[in-house]
């Protein structure tokens, strides 16, 4: 079983990370690492903190000569911005007082306050932060190289940005399409394959910058075909289905987790809404259609997962909103930290990571094994007793 814990604050030192649990054996590709840091860095509508931030991942542990040995991996980026922050941050001495106490409507801010009983909603805001998310994106990346050997890719990709949505029908991503698609995602500097759309939601975003507000919207997960009976129906824990949701509002602002089309789709009677099951020689067990998303019973059922996620504007405004000063209890405007326009197609890549981070620990749960080698061969002798192509 896999087990990931992060440690760290927004202006600390650095953010870490043990990854627990991923067989010995694995080539790491520092390829995936850098592409997926960087793709959730520098897509548009960040703001300035990703300016100063390299997220240059060091490896401190677990691996040797390229591949993993079966220890912990222990991964940690530094924080840039420390420089500047030492003084407010300090482990010990604090030498600047910089206390807050205006809490920003839709941050943790107010309830972690109230929870851990702080009168400084720093010590809440810098946890809560989504810089965080960075390392689990690091972590996701090596687990990426797990699941290459498997032939399981992922990709994530804008699909509404506020009320503007993009063209889209899933049947466009077939499998002999995938590098297509994946290439055109990753040169979109907004991760949309809509070039079209992607220009307006960019000069929106500009826009929206301008009158210091922000945006939600929604970006969509897909795998390749992922090989039938991964999770379980034997208890509402193991339901795969269950953990991945678990994991993608685990993601600061996500607020919504979709599988394929099911809010639009649930207008079908049974008979147009379900996946009809064939079989031949050549392909083996197939569908048509794939508006479970992936996953029945959750458990995942030959098809490409799907996966929608709904992320809510980011709280943190330049012309902030009222709120109630914790210490005077006055009416005040909020606290103003540095903050994006959005973070959509970074939370993309966040959920890629924890997609890649869920289904990793469903194959070592189903296949076992304490290294690649075994997993691989346990996993090939199950394709061929199921009849798997």
């Amino acid at each position: 079983m896999l087990s990931l814990r992060t440690a760290g604050e927004s202006h600390g030192h650095s953010i870490m990370a043990i990854l627990e649990g991923l067989p010995a054996g694995i080539k790491i590709d520092k390829n995936i690492i850098n592409y997926m840091l960087r793709r959730r860095k520098n897509a548009y509508g960040r703001g300035g903190r990703m300016q100063i931030e390299s997220d240059d991942l060091k490896i401190i542990s677990g691996i040797r000569n390229g591949l993993t040995i079966g220890s912990p991996i222990g991964l940690l980026i530094k924080n840039k911005d420390w420089a500047n922050w030492q003084e407010i941050m300090s482990v010990w001495d604090i030498k600047v007082d910089n206390k807050i106490s205006q809490p920003r409507p839709g941050h943790a801010d107010f309830a972690g306050s109230i929870k851990y009983n702080f009168s400084d909603i720093r010590n809440v805001l810098e946890r809560a932060s989504a810089r965080e998310t960075a390392i689990r994106t690091a972590a996701g990346a090596i687990i990426m190289s797990f699941l290459r050997n498997l032939k399981i890719d992922i990709i994530s990709h804008v699909i509404q940005l506020g009320e503007m949505k993009v063209n889209f029908d899933s049947k466009d991503i077939a499998i002999e399409n995938w590098q297509k698609f994946k290439a055109e995602v990753a040169e979109s500097p907004f991760h949309c394959f809509d070039k079209e759309k992607e220009e307006k939601m960019i000069n929106y975003i500009d826009q929206t910058r301008e009158s210091h507000d922000t945006l939600g919207g929604i970006c969509e997960i897909r795998t390749t075909p992922l090989p039938p009976g991964l999770g379980s129906y034997t208890s509402w824990d193991k339901r795969l289905d269950s953990r991945l949701t678990s994991a993608l509002m685990s993601i600061p602002a996500v607020k919504g987790v979709e599988f394929a089309n099911t809010f639009a789709d649930i207008e079908f009677s049974g008979s147009e809404f379900h996946d009809e099951l064939y079989y031949n020689k050549k392909k083996g067990y197939y569908r048509n259609t794939n508006r479970a998303g992936g996953l029945e019973g959750g458990i995942t059922n030959g098809s490409a997962l799907v996966i929608k996620i709904a992320m809510k504007p980011i709280p943190t405004l330049y012309q902030p909103l009222e709120t109630v000063d914790m210490k005077t209890k006055k009416k005040v405007t909020a606290q103003i930290e540095r903050s994006d326009v959005t973070a959509l197609p970074a939370a993309g890549v966040v959920a890629e990571a924890l997609v890649a981070y869920i289904l990793a620990d469903a194959i070592i749960e189903k296949f076992g094994g304490d290294n690649l080698e075994d997993i691989l061969n346990s996993f090939n002798s199950y394709k061929i007793s199921r009849g798997l192509k």
